[in-house]
């Protein structure tokens, strides 16, 4: 269950990336927004650990700021090959993974904010 959450909030996250044309990132609709928001779950859950422990030396040395080059690489060959799903370069890749987060960050603590309201509503 958690994994489908995190989907539809990179969902979310894609879509308002979109709306706003973020840099030039945008899709041509919605399903565009959902098969990213799956290639990016999927992509973070196996690739993202990988390339962490391979890249080790490199997040010793940048004090862990590498894995916002490692997000943005995820994010652009992840979209790249989406049908519908724009992304223009690297350094757009680079930012919108950066504000992606954020807004996942912000609908997450939303929704998880709410799911525990109702849970302490039923005790």
């Amino acid at each position: 269950m958690g994994f489908i959450i995190r989907v539809l909030v990179n969902a979310v996250a894609l879509m308002a990336l979109a709306y706003v044309n973020f840099m030039g990132i945008h899709a041509d609709n919605i399903t565009a927004s959902l098969i990213g928001g799956l290639v990016l779950g999927i992509a973070n859950a196996i690739v993202r650990p990988i390339l962490i422990v391979v890249s080790c030396p490199l997040e010793v040395i940048s004090l862990g700021l590498f894995t916002l080059v490692i997000n943005a690489v995820i994010f652009y060959f992840g979209l790249k090959y989406v049908p519908g799903y724009h992304v223009p370069g690297f350094g757009a890749a680079f930012w919108g993974a950066i504000v992606m987060s954020i807004i996942s960050w912000i609908i997450s603590l939303v929704f998880h904010d709410a799911h525990g309201a109702r849970g302490r509503a039923r005790r």
